[in-house]
């Protein structure tokens, strides 16, 4: 058991590692798609999520499940997110493990946040969050994406 807290930490790292240079290569690359994403997170110290959304690339529409594991944040929000997707020619290369730095707020049903995610096919996701619950978001993940 004592074991998770050090996965995580590790999942965390590795997901800050991995978004290094994202903002700044996000922003040369053209927009690929768009992606909603609805989403449970549990933190305190520690992070878990899981939940489900859908990719919007090349007039279709691809639906999918997400989870994983982080650190950062206290409490319990729910979250409806929507962004932009970089770096996407082919929809298999968004499928696999992405880290995530992420920050926000909930408190009720005012909630707001964003997200960066970057996948080892080198797809990135910028992420606008509302979020409900009672909780502080600040940290990093490692996420699994999935198509249903």
């Amino acid at each position: 058991m004592a074991r998770w807290p050090s996965m995580a930490a590790g999942a965390a790292l590795a997901a800050i590692v991995s978004c290094v240079g994202l903002l700044t290569s996000a922003v040369a690359q053209a927009p690929s798609g768009t992606v909603d994403i609805s989403q449970t997170q549990i933190a305190f110290v520690v992070s878990g999520n899981v939940g489900s959304g859908t990719l919007h690339f090349g007039g279709r529409s691809y639906r999918f499940k997400i989870a994983g594991l982080g650190v950062g944040g206290f409490g319990i929000s729910k979250l409806e997110a929507h962004g932009t997707v970089y770096g996407l020619s082919r929809v298999e290369q968004f499928a696999g493990a992405y880290g995530q730095l992420r920050t926000g707020i909930a408190v009720g049903d005012a909630g707001r946040g964003g997200m960066w995610l970057e996948n080892t096919n080198g797809v990135k996701m910028n992420l606008r969050a509302k979020r409900q619950g009672l909780a502080l978001s600040l940290g990093a993940d490692g996420i699994v994406v999935q198509f249903k």
